[in-house]
């Protein structure tokens, strides 16, 4: 049978969250797509970025709608510009992106399957689709903290500093 209708998402509209600073909206969410994969729109201030994560069962695909951020992985570290395009595919690479730029960055995000955004919403903080806070300390505790929340979601969280260690 044929969907009848198909599903529509106005600008600003979706749930919007404060996740390291960075603002991430979901405009398709695993329950919508029943598991199949989450996009999720991510805005990145200057300064902006998950640090060194890593999930084995998730393939992540980034498109640089504007601005740029540099991902980083064991093996290469790429400056990913408006209109480039990152793949991340499942095994568990350990990876970060960093908006080391004064502009805001601006990714759309596919994961595949769904399940990245229930994490963002466990740990981040509801927010206006256009507002940043401030990105939070991640002392040892806290490190602890997100790396215990992580695991219930097959993430890892590494140190903020092990690429550069």
């Amino acid at each position: 049978m044929r969907p009848t209708s198909i599903r529509t998402l106005d600008p600003q509209a979706g749930l919007a969250i404060s996740v390291v600073g960075d603002t991430y909206r979901v405009l398709v969410s695993g329950e919508q797509s029943a598991g199949a994969y989450a996009i999720i729109d991510m805005l990145v201030p200057p300064g902006g970025g998950p640090g060194p994560h890593a999930h084995a069962e998730i393939q992540e695909a980034f498109f640089v709608i504007g601005g740029e951020v540099v991902v980083r992985s064991e093996t290469q570290t790429y400056t990913a510009k408006k209109g480039a395009f990152v793949d991340i595919p499942t095994g568990g690479a350990i990876h970060s992106f960093t908006n080391e730029s004064t502009a805001v960055a601006h990714l759309l995000c596919v994961v595949v399957p769904a399940g990245l955004e229930k994490f963002f919403a466990e740990i981040g903080q509801p927010v206006a689709a256009d507002a940043f806070l401030p990105k939070p300390e991640l002392g040892p505790d806290a490190l602890k903290e997100l790396q215990a929340l992580a695991g219930k979601y097959n993430q890892e969280v590494f140190p903020p500093d092990y690429f550069t260690k």
